[in-house]
């Protein structure tokens, strides 16, 4: 019984000793980014009532929601996704404001995946909200975070792949597809099986212009030229258009920033948010085979909390980006500079003021009073386990 209970849930696990100080050290890092951009720190409680997250927002399906009751009967659910939690406080501390706010934050998310997806069911979510500004500067500003998140990491090598959800949903209309083939197409995006996409679009008999179109889904890098010809193709299709010309003015935003050798503009992006409006986004790298960042423009989606706000914002998956780091031998550098004081019981006054005054000079000091029968060897072992580099003995 006593080993049962030293285990973990399926999906979710321990981080401790130097994997913690890394995260730790990660996050105050990212965190202190955001704030140079201008973003202010918020807290959303971990459980929020089940309506934050139904359907008709478009997050999480309820099956992979963790849901329980209170004692008034109210569903509640632990947040699979943080964004419309962010939502829900913008309208109801910010409802009068006009001008953009801008908000970020850190917390847990949980989705009840299944155990086959091999997935962690708990995972650390850090990120950032532009609220009130539906400019394409405002999607360069988050883009341009992004990058320079993933740079102050610590990855050199990663891509952020950018979409607009009215390219498909234009090409949906525009070929006038049935609900039953458009998830049936959706599907094989998702699983990158773009020889089934021209298998179905064959038996579609669409125009030439559509064709083409539809096959720009499989470029994962759309050059100044394919744009272009997706425009000239996408003449008579507003919608399609209008994306089309968003990405070609974020693109020529994005290089005032500097950042356009990390950006690939992939018309093939999806998500599974239903609650995204505009440009979407998600950020590769090597040794990570989920996104270690996601993100995009959700213009309605304060409306359900009763503010009309355009949005956009964005979410660095921590655990990713650390399974990366590791994979990629980055090492994120943690202070090794502890002192353990080591005292005889008639010393211990001394070694408590030692320890003050250290502690108040900056230093990390932790006391140990001497055990007979131990050695200094003992201790400096006991030090070098617990990353102290500094072993003191008062006797």
């Amino acid at each position: 019984m006593k080993q049962k209970l030293i285990h973990t849930p399926e999906g979710v696990r321990d981080i401790y000793n130097r994997e913690c100080a890394r995260k730790s050290i990660l996050q105050e890092n990212l965190h202190h980014l955001l704030k140079t951009y201008g973003y202010h720190g918020i807290e959303t409680p971990t459980f929020e009532f089940f309506d934050i997250f139904s359907r008709e927002i478009g997050t999480t399906p309820s099956k992979d929601l963790y849901k329980f009751f209170d004692r008034e009967g109210n569903t509640l659910v632990l947040r699979p996704d943080i964004t419309p939690s962010i939502a829900r406080c913008a309208a109801k501390y910010y409802g009068d404001e006009t001008f953009p706010v801008r908000l970020c934050y850190m917390g847990n998310t949980f989705i009840n995946n299944s155990s086959y997806q091999g997935r962690l069911k708990e995972s650390t979510q850090l990120g950032a909200e532009l609220i009130g500004d539906n400019s394409v500067a405002a999607d360069a500003e988050i883009l341009a975070l992004v990058v320079n998140a993933l740079k102050v990491a610590g990855l050199k090598e990663f891509q952020i792949g950018v979409g607009h959800v009215d390219f498909f949903r234009g090409l949906v209309s525009a070929a006038d597809l049935q609900e039953e083939t458009e998830q049936e197409l959706m599907e094989l995006i998702f699983n990158k099986n773009f020889f089934g996409v021209e298998e179905l679009l064959d038996s579609l008999h669409l125009s030439k212009e559509l064709k083409e179109l539809f096959a720009m889904l499989g470029n994962i890098c759309m050059s100044q030229e394919m744009i272009l010809r997706a425009k000239e193709l996408s003449s008579g299709f507003p919608v399609i258009l209008h994306a089309l010309e968003r990405l070609e003015e974020l693109a020529g935003v994005l290089k005032c920033y500097g950042v356009e050798k990390y950006i690939s503009i992939e018309l093939g992006m999806l998500s599974s948010y239903h609650y995204y409006t505009g440009i979407i986004f998600a950020g590769y790298t090597f040794g990570s085979g989920e996104p270690i960042v996601k993100g995009g423009r959700y213009d309605q989606l304060l409306n359900y909390f009763g503010k009309d706000a355009p949005s956009i914002g964005f979410a660095v998956v921590i655990d990713q980006l650390m399974a990366a780091l590791s994979r990629q031998k980055i090492k994120i550098p943690v202070n090794d500079n502890g002192i353990l004081i080591v005292y005889q019981r008639e010393k211990q006054e001394d070694a408590i003021r030692e320890a003050e005054l250290q502690r108040g000079q900056g230093n990390f000091v932790s006391l140990a009073a001497w055990e007979e029968g131990r050695s200094q060897e003992e201790y400096q072992s006991y030090a070098l386990r617990m990353h102290m580099t500094d072993v003191r003995f008062l006797k």
